[in-house]
């Protein structure tokens, strides 16, 4: 008969075991992070040139400013973006699913309301980011895919601007 506070092998065994499971699964779950150390969109950022639609009677929008309409996919996991006159920040979440291509989600996205002249395109991107389900790398563009093939959003590379994420450098 056992007395209180003594174990046996068998409870030993059972600990360990429970032990190992426990960390299987912690480590399962940490490498499924999909923000760090993904080269296909961590770190980069984009301009937008044109917005195309599935849509029969609907015409591509081409995007006299692309500078003006920018995306950088911190690595981080963060998102910092222009929308015309407008600045917005939010996240970020890829999925790759082969070298060039996966599943993309964004958090929901803050931005500065501001009226900016028209036309602009600053209120439609910012409402269809939250529709984004997929992307793809090609011929160095990035093209986004929004739910229910309504359209796709084709970025080209823009130049990285750092100065949101290290401060400024005190002038003399």
């Amino acid at each position: 008969m056992k007395r209180f506070g003594q174990r046996s092998k068998r409870d030993g065994r059972w600990l360990l075991c429970c032990g190992i499971l426990a960390l299987a699964g912690c480590s399962a779950t940490a490498g499924t992070a999909t923000n760090t150390g993904y080269p296909g969109l961590s770190g980069t950022a984009w301009q937008l040139l044109r917005i195309g639609s599935m849509a029969d009677g609907q015409a591509t929008i081409t995007v006299e400013q692309p500078e003006r309409y920018t995306l950088h996919f911190l690595a981080d996991g963060r998102l910092a973006l222009r929308l015309d006159c407008n600045r917005g920040n939010g996240s970020w979440q890829a999925t790759p699913a082969s070298g060039d291509s996966g599943q993309l989600s964004f958090g929901p996205i803050a931005s500065t309301r501001m009226f900016c002249p028209q036309p602009s395109l600053d209120s439609k991107i910012a409402r269809d980011l939250g529709l984004v389900h997929s992307y793809r790398l090609r011929d160095g563009h990035l093209l986004l895919s929004l739910q229910t093939d309504s359209g796709i959003y084709e970025w080209a590379p823009a130049p990285i601007d750092t100065s949101r994420e290290t401060p400024s450098s005190p002038q003399p």
